[in-house]
């Protein structure tokens, strides 16, 4: 492997994880099968029973050496895929068929497939046949180029689509299970913290806050000690830190501990404060549509928040907090800017989060990301939006440093994001759908 050259080891890698897609489609039916005829209702007679194990998942996981759960989702699919017959011995389609054909054409992996069954199966009681199908059908096809976070996003917005009404019960349900425990243990305090993402809202920013304005400092003190051992500072996107002053200066948190620090600091302030604040230094930003907002119907979003939320849960946001009402087909800011201004506008990056949905690059949430010129100002370019893109600190010297390209293809928030490899990755420098149009029900 040593002897591989950096697109040659892509290319084995993308080789074998079609390799393990089609021997999982291959597995799919097996245990499809096996749970057929380990079914509980067949008691002593279940194959499983037979074979010395509780469950069809208990036989699968110990012949294939796999956890239960992943053996769970094997047979999750294997079911809802499977061939059925009618009580009239009339052969019947599979539950669902569109999954189906994406399994075995070796496109869509056993994980992901199961996540669209457990979303699919969880709202049929309550979606439209037809709506359901159209979904099943569309989540197929998007879901094969999708990372699990990226599912993740598509899945929820897809159930919110489905059921628009279930969405306050859940929200409902989530905030009575709301909850703070407070341990103490051989000199470790533990706290677990469970909320709905409203009522969370204002935690995740506050702290998400403070991190960003940490990994911000960080990286400007690499700059400076990148300067002073005589690398280019100024604006390039060189992050590699370099000398013993920097090596002195980094900071070697993790992101969660990061988080934890956060989180004392903000405590630590109440303490100490005599005074509220009379404005919020952190926002919670809400998205949704101008209908949405004048009939009180519908899911919007919070930025960084995968989770829709019903419109009646942002009137009360509204009423508790200081938020900034992104109300998507209305009057805006002037959101061009051109050379009369080297930064971006509060307004402009408000309109390129709802562009990208978050950092282009590995996605992270808004609030952990800044809006990057893609042809520098101090090269001539614009501060529109054209010329911008919401990059996480990582992400923007990454890219840059390996050669990447970006191009935005139409106007305003409608634009859909590109992210062009170089060439030693992928020798046709093909573009990557980026950003929220990635993992967006329509496009």
């Amino acid at each position: 492997m040593e002897a591989l050259t950096p697109g040659e080891l892509v290319a084995v890698n993308a080789a074998f994880g079609a390799l393990r897609r089609h021997v999982d489609a291959a597995l799919v039916p097996v245990a499809g099968e096996i749970a057929r005829q380990s079914r509980p209702v067949l008691g002593k007679e279940s194959l499983a029973r037979r074979q010395g194990f509780r469950s069809a998942e208990q036989l699968i996981g110990t012949a294939w050496g796999i956890a239960v759960g992943e053996a769970r989702r094997f047979t999750q699919v294997g079911e809802a895929t499977a061939p059925r017959t009618a009580l009239s011995g009339e052969a019947l389609p599979e539950r669902h068929p569109h999954l189906a054909d994406a399994v075995r054409a070796g496109l869509l992996g056993v994980t992901a497939a199961a996540a669209i069954v457990t979303m699919l199966d969880r709202v049929a009681p309550r979606a439209g046949a037809d709506a359901l199908r159209q979904m099943e059908q569309h989540l197929a096809i998007a879901a094969a180029e999708l990372r699990p976070d990226e599912l993740g996003k598509l899945l929820a917005h897809a159930e919110a689509l489905l059921d628009p009404d279930g969405l306050e019960p859940r929200l409902d349900a989530a905030r009575a299970d709301r909850s703070l425990s407070v341990t103490e243990r051989d000199g470790v305090l533990r706290l677990v913290f469970t909320s709905d993402v409203v009522s969370g809202a204002p935690v995740r920013a506050a702290v998400e806050g403070i991190v960003t304005a940490t990994l911000n400092s960080n990286r400007n003190r690499e700059r400076a000690a990148d300067a002073a051992a005589g690398e280019p500072a100024g604006g390039t996107c060189d992050d590699r830190a370099t000398g013993n002053a920097a090596e002195a200066e980094a900071d070697q948190r993790s992101m969660r501990q990061l988080r934890a620090d956060a989180l004392i600091e903000l405590c630590d302030h109440a303490l100490g404060c005599e005074q509220t604040p009379t404005r919020p230094t952190v926002s919670v930003v809400v998205r949704m549509t101008l209908e949405q907002l004048q009939t009180g119907t519908g899911a919007a979003t919070i930025d960084g928040t995968d989770q829709p939320i019903d419109a009646g849960a942002v009137r009360r946001l509204a009423a508790d907090l200081q938020i900034i009402p992104a109300v998507l087909g209305g009057e805006s800011e002037i959101l061009d800017l051109g050379r009369a201004t080297r930064l971006f506008t509060r307004a402009q990056k408000h309109a390129i989060t709802e562009r990208d949905g978050g950092c282009v690059g590995c996605g992270a949430p808004p609030g952990r990301c800044h809006v990057h010129h893609l042809t520098w100002w101090s090269h001539g370019g614009r501060t529109d939006l054209s010329n911008g893109v919401l990059l996480c600190a990582g992400c923007h010297h990454r890219l840059h440093d390996d050669g990447w390209d970006i191009r935005i293809d139409g106007p305003g928030t409608k634009a859909k994001v590109w992210m062009i490899p170089p060439a030693w990755i992928d020798p046709a420098r093909t573009p990557r759908l980026a950003g929220r149009h990635r993992y967006a029900l329509a496009t």
